[in-house]
């Protein structure tokens, strides 16, 4: 009774934490409250459960702590969606070996029930693992982030998976095979790989979220096959989460999670930014004009994109922002959602920087404030404010909601070359009339802008 008592306040406090991870403001609060729900929900396990020696139980508690203490401490905030995807895969392994553990624990007399939930623990929880190493590995460039592609590759996929079906559905209605289990869990990994691996650098924010969908979802199962009712709960939660988050993610981009998934978007690379076949051409400015432009404007939009994240920017747009606001300028944020490389990774950094969360303006909601902007200042963004979207139906971004950059009175655009974003495509912004380009790194070009500011 006290247990289970004990794991609906756990759920009450998980469901309380995810109402307020809704928000920047009590964000922290509801880390919390997850937190302090799990914690209960792991002491009334230990509690009821015959545990006959809690020495590996603190070697893990230890072990984990330490190694989270040290990557908090280590892992720069550029490589923050990485930590994520490992995160995610952590998860999924967790549960694949927890639902494996409970398979050799009960060899005979299992229900079907219990069976069912550990194959699909282990399904799931292995294609999370290994998918969430694929991503993390081309985020981090250790693996090429263009979509991999190679004959029949779907036809290969969709064979694998009824192989895995079938060997699944074998092990229900079998006497007890460990070696089978070993083979299913290898091809589940496999499956993992061969998913994300023909997947495009581009789409890795939706990547990442599907899987933490997965990893949840995973923990669920797990939590039917121990009948632990706080596992299941707390993974449902985490799987909706998921699934409406990537659902946001695709509709930002104007995709379907069926083409991101099987469309192998960037799988061959489209022309290179430059000089465009009509002749246009980008124009550049200088530190010093792009001051004086910034300094007397009456409005100014910041729109962080990728390269912000890359030459870890984040203060120095602050220190920017004091400046033009001590000279009455009014400076909003614009973030699109898949800026960056994971759900909310500006605001994440924006937040490191201590900029005030009402300063930080949704797509749909700061997109009629271009037109009435002054200039809008776009750093490291590229596919997210390509005009291209809107007027070039045969662009690959054809469709996909941006930022209206285009619109403000004047744009300058902070980047280290005309190379093109994920999408590798051209950037119509860069050649409009009203557009103009501030080569170097972000770091150094806004700590330059802010020497200019102060020099007026």
């Amino acid at each position: 009774m006290i247990v289970e008592l004990s794991y609906l306040i756990a759920a009450s406090l998980f469901i309380l934490g995810l109402r307020r991870l809704s928000s920047p403001a009590t964000a922290r609060s509801g880390n919390l409250l997850g937190a302090a729900g799990m914690l209960l929900a792991v002491l009334a396990t230990l509690v009821h459960q015959d545990i006959l020696s809690y020495s590996w139980i603190l070697v893990g508690i230890f072990l984990g702590s330490a190694a989270g203490a040290v990557l908090a401490r280590t892992v720069k905030m550029t490589a923050m969606p990485q930590m994520v995807g490992i995160l995610n895969g952590f998860g999924g392994g967790a549960s694949t070996l927890v639902a494996a553990s409970e398979y050799l624990r009960t060899p005979t007399g299992r229900p079907v029930d219990v069976s069912v939930s550990i194959a699909l623990s282990v399904l799931i929880g292995a294609v999370t693992f290994s998918g969430s190493m694929v991503a993390a590995g081309k985020l981090q460039e250790l693996i090429t982030g263009r979509a991999v592609t190679y004959p029949l590759q779907k036809t290969g996929n969709a064979l694998l998976f009824l192989g895995i079906l079938a060997l699944g559905g074998y092990l229900l209605g079998s006497s007890f095979h460990p070696g089978w289990l070993m083979l299913l869990t290898v091809l589940c990994l496999l499956l993992g790989v061969l998913l994300v691996i023909p997947i495009g650098g581009a789409d890795m924010p939706v990547v990442i979220s599907l899987l933490n969908s997965y990893s949840g979802l995973a923990g669920a199962t797990t939590g039917f096959a121990l009948h632990n009712n706080a596992l299941i709960i707390s993974g449902a939660l985490v799987g909706a989460s998921g699934i409406i988050l990537t659902r946001i993610m695709c509709k930002a981009m104007n995709r379907s999670l069926a083409n991101v998934i099987f469309g192998a978007f960037g799988a061959r690379p489209v022309a290179v930014a430059g000089a465009t076949a009509d002749g246009r051409v980008a124009r550049d400015i200088t530190v010093e004009d792009a001051a004086v432009l910034l300094g007397y404007a009456r409005s100014v939009i910041v729109v962080p994109g990728y390269g912000m994240a890359v030459s870890q920017a984040q203060h120095n747009v602050r220190e920017l922002a004091d400046l033009l606001e001590a000279r009455g300028v009014d400076v909003k944020y614009a973030i699109h959602p898949v800026a960056g490389r994971m759900p909310g990774h500006m605001n994440v950094l924006l937040a490191e920087a201590n900029v005030p969360y009402p300063k930080l303006y949704e797509m749909e909601r700061v997109n009629p404030e271009f037109e009435r902007t002054d200039v809008a200042l776009v750093i490291g963004a590229n596919d997210v404010v390509n005009p291209a979207a809107r007027s070039n139906p045969a662009s690959p971004i054809y469709g996909m909601p941006i930022l209206d950059v285009d619109r403000a009175r004047s744009v300058v655009v902070m980047k280290r070359s005309m190379n093109p974003g994920f999408a590798g495509i051209d950037n119509e912004l860069f050649y409009q009339d009203n557009t103009r380009m501030l080569f170097g790194d972000a770091r150094d070009s806004l700590g330059k802008l802010a020497v200019a500011l102060k020099a007026m």
